[in-house]
């Protein structure tokens, strides 16, 4: 059984291999909608060994550098792969839409690079728009792909909940809508399939990696939150889980939460928040940030206080510039996604359900725990 999976991952990383790749970094969204119950998305994640999570990870890093620009055509996409498939061979199945969250923030737009270049190889156009953390245009986006009888919709939410009225739109139109890494939680809405990362396990292992440097002395942590994302909620809560645990029973060294900040999930924000969070707590031991752009901001906090070395950082993605970050000691880790993954088969899960096929609605990535043991091997860094 052990040797069938290896075999299905090297197929897997090859078909990386083949598609497209990216870089990563900030971005995130607009206004609060409450607290939503975030329990659906903590179905079984794909049971990877950290063996194997590593292997996915070097895999993703060596599919070409870049992928194909946003909207290229099938034709230029197939060159660039060397299948060299005159345009006329292709019947074009028609639109895919994407709505990605922020295309500010590398880590989407490595996931729409992905989409578009699955979907141009499998004979679709696909649509890319940017939402920019803005709701309202995230559903204008939507209105545009049912003007223009879209296959398929795939979203970013931009807000856990407000979306949910134009999917309803969607739903209605008879086009099937995919979620990609964030998921839509409002009530009454049909998600015909969704991947993203299991952010609660890797909220866990945020949890322990804190409690590996804080274990034995406890301290103050602060927060970087995102609410509005869904995603963000389920790694606060998996971090929390292990944050509690440590601490019951304990009379000491006892990891206290400082402040719950909202870090907007970009750089400017993380660093506005970790500048208060700082100037509030000057004994502050570590930060927990959601994102690595909001890490990055909080770490130009420390560096504006004089604080680097005495405070530690823990972010989240590991993106190019988070890694980077890992290597130089500026992080102590970082839960690593994959995103080119999460394009490819958002695509693949479109196309099986178009011809009626079985396919997982709910797909669920482990995250792997990048340390700077992994940084210092990593060929892509400095």
């Amino acid at each position: 059984m052990r040797l069938f999976r290896k075999y299905i991952l090297l197929i897997l990383i090859a078909a990386l291999c083949a598609g497209c790749g990216g870089s990563t970094d900030n971005g995130n969204a607009p206004a609060t909608e409450g607290e939503a119950p975030a329990t659906e998305s903590k179905a079984p994640a794909d049971n990877f060994t950290e063996e194997e999570l590593k292997a996915l990870d070097e895999g993703a890093r060596r599919a070409p550098a870049g992928g194909p620009a946003i909207g290229v055509t099938r034709e230029a996409t197939s060159s660039a792969a060397g299948n060299k498939v005159p345009a006329a061979e292709t019947k074009k199945k028609g639109i895919i839409g994407y709505s990605a969250m922020s295309l500010t923030n590398p880590f989407f737009k490595i996931i729409a690079d992905s989409i578009t270049s699955e979907g141009n190889l499998n004979g679709f156009d696909v649509v890319v728009n940017d939402a920019n953390s803005d709701g309202k245009l995230q559903a204008e986006h939507i209105d545009s792909y049912i003007v223009q009888g879209a296959q398929a919709i795939i979203l970013n939410p931009c807000d856990r909940l407000s979306v949910g009225p134009a999917i309803q739109k969607a739903n209605k139109a008879g086009i099937p809508v995919f979620t990609c890494d964030l998921q839509c939680v409002a009530e009454g809405v049909k998600i015909t399939g969704h991947i993203g990362t299991d952010n609660f396990q890797g909220g866990q292992l945020a949890g322990k990696a804190m409690i590996e440097l804080l274990g034995e002395t406890g301290g103050k942590v602060l927060i970087l939150h995102f609410k509005q994302a869904n995603s963000c909620v389920l790694r606060v809560d998996g971090f929390m889980k292990e944050i509690n645990a440590h601490n019951e029973g304990r009379t000491e060294a006892r990891i206290e939460i400082a402040a719950e900040l909202d870090g907007g999930g970009a750089k400017d924000q993380g660093f506005q928040s970790a500048s208060a969070a700082l100037q509030a707590h000057p004994d502050l031991a570590a930060i927990f940030a959601i994102n690595d752009p909001s890490a990055l901001g909080a770490y130009t906090a420390l560096e504006q206080a004089k604080k680097v070395g005495q405070v530690k950082i823990i972010g989240f993605d590991g993106e190019l510039a988070g890694k980077q970050a890992i290597k130089d000691g500026k992080f102590f880790a970082d839960p690593i996604q994959f995103p080119v993954k999460m394009g490819k088969t958002s695509v693949q899960n479109i196309i099986k359900y178009l011809n009626g096929e079985e396919f997982e609605e709910m797909v669920l990535i482990p995250t792997y725990l990048y340390r700077k043991a992994d940084a210092d091997k990593d060929p892509e860094l400095k």
